[in-house]
């Protein structure tokens, strides 16, 4: 596709549009967030990052980050190989519902997962006689956070698979080749980067999560609180300082994701023109 290269007073005014939305909408919050997190000294900011909640609530961030990042990639794996390169029947609903914590509200989520292992569920006897406990524990923010994230590494997987075709596939299966030597051989040198991307973007969507976390955590400090209801906690406390600095910490997070994103779009993009 030819880009326009024109200096007309229409592309101008689209520069100009995007740049002080930006500022406005992205620029100056985080720039607010760093003189407040700052204000009081670089001491306070240090001791703010470093208070025993506030890393225990950037532990449990990166432990369900992780949890939900793990699975989601075998999910998603196995979901977009299972949409794109087979038939059956429910294929169109199969699709439906992964695309599901896309359009429910994360309260709602929440509110699922309450009504589904709460103590007024069939299942509370059993997990209780187990000893399993989720509602308003760390399996709970772990099941909250895969649910609101599983989405995004089948749906960036998907395009590409279906772009890709199973000509090559084909032709490795008439030579002898196994399932899973298929697999490795031929689809994942196709599909790493999407994949990679997905996995970027999990881990962004997974570590801000808040909503039906909020409602699954129970809120107790120290044991269930991430990140987003950390700062949420200090704030409501007029801990403006603190709210700030750990907010920080989130804001530098996503700095290294977006630095992760646009170096495997770079490889991507070089990696395309390559073929």
């Amino acid at each position: 596709m030819q880009l326009r290269k024109d200096s007309g007073v229409l592309k101008w005014v689209l520069i100009i549009l995007c740049v002080v939305f930006l500022a406005v909408m992205l620029l100056l919050p985080l720039v607010y967030i760093v003189i407040t997190a700052l204000r009081e000294g670089i001491g306070t900011y240090i001791a703010a990052i470093t208070d025993q909640y506030a890393r225990k609530a950037a532990l449990l961030t990166i432990e369900a980050t992780v949890w939900a990042v793990v699975i989601n990639t075998l999910f998603g794996l196995c979901a977009a190989w299972c949409l794109t390169k087979f038939a059956f029947r429910g294929k169109k609903v199969l699709s439906t519902f992964i695309d599901l914590p896309v359009t429910v509200s994360p309260i709602i989520a929440g509110l699922i997962y309450v009504l589904t292992f709460g103590r007024q569920s069939p299942l509370y006897p059993i997990l209780d006689q187990a000893g399993i406990q989720i509602i308003f524990a760390v399996p709970g923010i772990v099941l909250a956070t895969i649910f609101v994230t599983f989405p995004f590494i089948s749906r960036e997987l998907i395009p590409v698979l279906n772009a890709q075709g199973t000509d090559e596939e084909e032709a490795a299966a008439l030579m002898g080749a196994g399932t899973f030597t298929i697999f490795r051989k031929v689809t994942l040198p196709h599909i790493k980067w999407a994949l990679l991307y997905g996995v970027v973007l999990c881990t962004a969507r997974a570590m801000g999560e808040f909503g039906a976390v909020s409602v699954l955590s129970g809120h107790l400090r120290g044991k269930t609180n991430t990140l987003p209801l950390y700062v949420e906690l200090l704030y409501q406390g007029y801990d403006f300082t603190g709210a700030f600095a750990a907010s920080s910490l989130l804001v530098i997070m996503a700095i290294i994701i977006l630095v992760l994103r646009c170096w495997l779009e770079h490889k991507g993009d070089k990696a395309n023109d390559i073929r």
